[in-house]
């Protein structure tokens, strides 16, 4: 009977160490981004301590292959040698989140990149969360003020909406998420600066989001010279600590500058671990993950309150049928396309309102703003659709009536479209000039 039950406890001791981690691995080869380890088991996902000349070094488990892990690390690697010991990590604090983290600038794994010392709060939750049902949301009913006239009237956004920035570069992009930060109604604003250039981040922070803005925001930036790692990190945080002020029953405005580099990013990591390129060099995973992230945005249940997202797109060489921007456009909610045209010729924000549409516009907004709305762009269309003749002085006037009044009226139009950064323009306020407007144009 004792040795049966000593036999029990073999196989339960055996079945217990095949699911257990092996506490030290060594490091076998480093090709490119990434490292490969033997003789440690770790789940995908989960992070790693790697020793080096200058000290331990984070790293996450994206891939496996038989007993090697593929690491990829979350900073730059230098005096790494063969045969490292490898170690899992355990136990994983998470990100902070509460209100001590409005007004601070963090990297993508939470740690403060200000001078203004640590995060106190105490409260830490992990950047992996669980998809909420559909049929568990609230429909968006409410518009939302982002303080952008031509974005309030013609393209107005409902509290959990999720709109596309899309854009070439130097085209405004950037600008455009400062104005919406000062001339918001939500209550928490969190600002992903993801790839973009490190001299962006200072004068974003100082510049174009402002002391006013900053009071209520929370910025992660993981600039371009930061591992792919922490460049998807950062997105990913962004999100979440979206999500927590969502679940507090606050309204939270999120804007991410940009969705491209997240793509960008996670294509660099798929690459290394050796997955195929598929649509003009990006993995399959890259279109995995789009609207994994995205669809985290949003309204939450009853009791909950709101994120409404903008995430910017950069089209290469102002193609929109780029895959990436092609691929937003399918999983978000609108898209704002910005005019190089426009910015050429000094009109801001170069909102190009032909281009752009709210696909929940008509779900926010009374019937006769939709229809102010509508007039207001058919007139700003014809007027470009003769453009050319006018131009040349080949259109007489009188030949057509409309076409007469569509050119009397683009110089309101147009102006009506405009505000500089500094400006901000309030949701009834703007509803006021759209009516007188649109009375003018019937």
């Amino acid at each position: 009977m004792t040795r049966d039950w000593a036999k029990q406890i073999d196989a339960y001791s055996e079945q217990v160490n095949q699911f257990k981690p092996v506490m030290a691995g060594k490091l076998k080869r480093v090709v490119g981004l990434t490292m490969e380890a033997v003789g440690c088991r770790a789940p995908v996902g989960s992070q790693c301590s790697v020793e080096t000349l200058s000290g331990k070094i984070t790293a996450e488990v994206v891939g496996f292959s038989d007993d090697v892990l593929y690491l990829m690390p979350s900073e730059e690697i230098q005096g790494v040698l063969p045969g490292a010991s490898v170690e899992p990590l355990s136990s994983q604090k998470g990100l902070p989140v509460g209100l001590d983290l409005l007004g601070r600038v963090i990297d993508g794994v939470g740690r403060p990149l200000d001078s203004l010392g640590p995060i106190k709060t105490k409260q830490h939750i992990s950047a992996k969360a669980k998809p909420i049902n559909p049929l568990s949301r609230r429909p968006i009913e409410q518009p939302l003020d982002v303080g952008i006239r031509a974005i309030n009237t013609l393209l107005t956004v409902g509290k959990g909406q999720r709109m596309g920035l899309f854009a070439g570069s130097g085209v405004g992009k950037s600008v455009l998420l400062g104005m919406m930060t000062r001339g918001t109604s939500a209550d928490v604003i969190v600002v992903g600066l993801v790839g973009e250039r490190g001299r962006e981040v200072k004068e974003f922070i100082e510049e174009i989001l402002g002391e006013e803005g900053r009071k209520r925001s929370v910025v992660v930036a993981a600039p371009a010279d930061t591992s792919p790692l922490m460049r998807l990190k950062a997105c990913e945080t962004s999100v979440t600590i979206a999500e927590y002020f969502r679940d507090q029953g606050m309204e939270v405005l999120l804007l991410m500058d940009s969705l491209t580099r997240f793509a960008q990013a996670q294509r660099e990591i798929a690459l290394a671990i050796g997955e195929p390129p598929a649509t003009k060099g990006y993995p399959p995973s890259v279109f995995a993950k789009l609207p994994q992230l995205v669809e985290r945005a949003g309204n939450g249940g009853e009791g909950q309150g709101s994120i409404t997202a903008f995430y910017t797109v950069l089209t290469e060489g102002d193609d929109l049928q780029d895959p990436i921007a092609d691929a937003s456009r399918a999983i978000l909610d609108g898209h704002i396309v910005l005019s190089r045209k426009l910015a050429e010729s000094g009109h801001y924000p170069a909102i190009d309102i032909e281009a752009s549409i709210s696909r929940v516009m008509p779900m926010v907004v009374s019937e006769q703003h939709i229809d102010y709305a509508r007039i207001t762009k058919q007139n700003y269309s014809l007027y470009h659709q003769n453009k050319d003749l006018i131009s040349i002085g080949a259109y007489v006037a009188g030949a057509d009536p409309k076409v007469d009044k569509a050119i009397q009226f683009y110089p309101v139009i147009e102006a009506f479209c405009q505000q500089t950064m500094k400006e901000s323009h309030p949701y009834d306020e703007s509803l006021v000039a759209l009516t007188q407007l649109g009375e003018a144009l019937q």
